[in-house]
């Protein structure tokens, strides 16, 4: 097989860009096409689609035809049940040769590679090098690069552009000869290997943008040559499908609301969509993509010559003169049996039942005794003698424009709307499908977040719907259009919204209230947790209170604003939480009530955080916490009368301790007081005009050391009394262990 690459190509880059911009102009092939019809889309918000076709096949084989881009996706999940046998099936397709994956074909990236490069890759290839002179054939040795060197013996010398010229020289083998041609003389080139040159082409497609049309066809070989009723199903990517909501705000404020839902829904797999059973998923399945289509090889070890290099050594022959002991040869070992194991049959699969199960969820339809047009009719149909009605748009005439209809599922985590009524969606087109119209319960009211509504709205509140989802359905992230009585007033976006859970939603800034906030922080306070031989393990808190202050003019009337208050640390909990006051993973939400109009209200939010440490009954502050304990009045009787006398006992060492550090005081003061005096008599003794100022200073030093014996008396009987209150306290403390009473 021949096939003919031109040099073009590889030599102007610029080419292939063009052939890439008309490429975008095609329109893709199908992402999957076949002769089954398509029955069911279910659509996913992870970027995948699951496809559901049925029909009947005459023969042996079903074909289909896979955009390349979709075959590892439709790989990893197609699924084939045969309704009329139950057998399993074979699936069959073409590979890509390992040449796939050429150093060649790695040079052709967009804006890379040349000529050179690509046939150097391509040694060992057989190809015919067109030249002026004729053609050359052969295999690719290799490919040298030569540079012009100016020759110093000539006279002139080339121009610096001449000697500067880079050319190259191929080789190639043909049969026993080795030939030689220059790169600049070769015009054409023409690839003997069929795969090489189709696998060129690929990437050549790749690169401008024309992969995705390409198709590989999957042929599915059934049991018999019998017709079969098939039900195929597979998973390839399509595009997420898109909430988009509505609210219509109750009119007291609070009350019952109006929940509407509907999915965009787009169709790009290059197949029309007609009458088929749509489905919605919600929630976050894993997706990924794995190549399952291109072959890999894994490297092996090159034992041969391992088997080829062994060597016997020459050894010398020896003469024995004993007799030699002749003796009988065993036979050689004759060769094992070979056998096979029988394969099983495999298991059958009921698809009726399958089919019962898999419609609308499994259940069955006890209404189903009437027609399915029938039961529309009932359902949507205004009674013959009904009025007619108003023309505003208000929450009945909203309610009243959308049909929604759709059953909700779950499986393994997932919410599955499956619509009630068959959908057409022409390829390349979208569609917006009605999935929930339903009375809720919600309220207004105000929320303020940290930074207030925006920029120049740093201190006012958002205007804010919260509502309940009663319904089955979990309401995926998207816009929600706020209406209250028959006018738009705003819009927001929310977070996934779980059936049974509430959801806060701002559609819109208050300028008229204005919340301000003031912080503290405190220093550690301490609680006494247990006592266990003199040792008190207390828990220490850091403190954080904060202030949040709500003012309003007197025509909002009373109010409530809901103020986002976030959390002060992973290790903060809120203290004594203010009535209504809803916990979130980061913050807390706290209402602030304005009870009367015109009037500033206000909260206040205690955070603390606890740690653990010890202290000996030493301590100084160890004597407060066991006093704060006695004078608790949820301490029970036999504890109080077991922890008064150690209360006592350490209060009596700390008066003593007290004392004794005042007449230290005293002590120290005397005897700088005494130092001083020995100076003064020391510069006056020479002096016979100083007798009496010497006997003065004499008598007072008298007095100083007097002073001075009396508070060293006191002292030692101080520490005497200490010592005997000490060992007291501590015979107490051998046997006291106890829990504090939480307060």
């Amino acid at each position: 097989m021949r096939s003919s690459v031109l040099v073009a190509l590889a030599l102007f880059p610029s080419l292939s860009a063009l052939a890439a911009g008309c490429a975008h102009g095609r329109s893709a092939y199908p992402s999957a096409e076949t002769d089954l019809a398509l029955r069911r889309v279910v659509l996913y918000r992870n970027g995948i689609g699951y496809f559901e076709r049925h029909g009947d096949v005459d023969g042996d084989t079903l074909a289909i035809k896979v955009r390349r881009d979709q075959i590892d996706d439709l790989l990893k999940s197609l699924t084939v049940i045969d309704k009329s046998t139950g057998k399993a099936v074979s699936v069959s397709m073409p590979l890509d040769p390992e040449s796939w994956a050429n150093a060649a074909l790695a040079m052709l990236a967009p804006g890379r590679g040349s000529l050179a490069e690509v046939l150097d890759g391509l040694r060992g290839t057989d190809v015919v090098l067109h030249t002026a002179s004729g053609r050359i054939r052969g295999r690719i040795v290799m490919v040298e690069r030569l540079v012009n060197e100016p020759d110093p013996t000539a006279r002139k010398q080339p121009s610096p552009e001449a000697a500067a010229q880079v050319d190259h020289r191929v080789t190639v083998l043909a049969g026993d000869d080795m030939k030689s041609v220059l790169l600049s003389k070769i015009r054409g080139v023409t690839l003997r290997d069929g795969d090489l040159a189709l696998q060129l082409n690929r990437r050549l497609d790749a690169s401008a943008g024309q992969g995705m049309f390409q198709q590989v066809e999957i042929v599915i070989r059934l049991a018999g040559k019998k017709s079969h009723d098939l039900a195929v199903s597979y998973v390839v990517a399509a595009p997420m499908w898109k909430p988009t909501y509505r609210v219509v705000l109750p009119e007291q404020g609070k009350g019952k609301a109006l929940l509407q839902g509907w999915a965009v829904v787009d169709n790009t797999s290059g197949e029309d969509w007609t009458d088929v059973s749509l489905g919605l998923t919600s929630g976050e399945p894993i997706a990924f993509r794995y190549d399952l289509h291109t072959p890999r090889t894994i490297e092996r070890s090159d034992l041969t010559e391992a088997g080829v290099s062994k060597r016997a050594v020459v050894a010398m022959g020896e003469t024995s003169y004993d007799d030699v002991i002749e003796s009988e040869a065993a036979p050689p070992p004759s060769a094992a049996p070979m056998g096979g194991a029988a394969a099983a049959d495999g298991d059958s699969y009921d698809l009726e039942k399958a089919e019962e199960q898999r419609e609308y969820g499994g259940g069955s339809n006890k209404t189903a005794s009437k027609p399915r047009a029938a039961r529309r009719m009932d359902a949507y149909e205004p009674a013959k003698d009904a009025k007619p009605e108003p023309q505003n748009i208000d929450y009945e005439a909203l309610r009243r424009s959308t049909m929604a209809s759709a059953r909700s599922k779950q499986v393994s985590g997932l919410t599955t709307f499956d619509l009630r009524e068959r959908v057409t969606v022409p390829n390349g087109n979208s569609t917006m499908v009605g999935i929930l119209n339903q009375s809720v319960t919600a309220e207004q009211t105000f929320l303020y977040r940290p930074g207030g509504a925006g920029i120049g709205f740093e201190a006012n509140p958002y205007r804010v719907v919260r509502f309940h989802n009663s319904t089955p359905f979990v309401l995926e992230p998207g816009p929600i259009s706020i209406y209250s009585g028959d006018s738009f007033v705003g819009e927001g976006l929310a977070e996934s919204v779980g059936a049974g859970v509430s959801a806060t939603l701002p559609f819109a800034v208050e300028p008229g209230i204005m919340v301000s906030s003031s912080a503290t922080y405190s220093g550690e306070q301490m609680q006494l947790l247990r006592i266990v031989r003199g040792v008190l393990e207390v828990e220490t808190f850091a403190r954080t209170t904060t202030q949040w202050s709500v003012k309003a003019p007197k025509a909002l009337g009373t109010f409530t604003v809901l103020v986002r208050h976030s959390k002060a640390g992973w290790n903060y909990s809120l203290v004594d939480k203010p009535k209504g006051t809803e916990e979130l993973p980061d913050a807390y939400l706290v209402p602030v009530a304005v009870t009367k109009a015109g009037e500033e209200a206000s909260t206040t939010l205690v955070e603390q955080t606890p740690s653990t440490t010890t202290l000996s009954i030493w301590d100084g502050r160890a004597l407060g916490l066991l006093e704060g304990l006695v004078a608790q009045a949820t301490l029970t009787a036999d504890l109080r009368k077991k922890l008064e006398p150690v209360v006592k006992l350490r209060q009596e060492i700390g008066r003593i301790d007290t004392e004794v550090e005042g007449l230290k005081r005293q002590q120290v003061e005397l005897d700088q007081r005494a130092n001083e005096t020995r100076e003064n008599l020391e510069a006056i003794k020479k002096d016979p005009a100083a007798g009496s100022l010497r006997a003065k200073l004499n008598g007072r030093l008298d007095d100083f050391t007097k002073d001075g014996d009396r508070i060293g008396r006191k002292i030692v009987e101080l520490q005497s009394q200490r010592l005997e209150k000490k060992i007291g306290l501590e015979d107490l403390l051998q046997t006291l262990e106890f829990e504090a009473p939480r307060k």
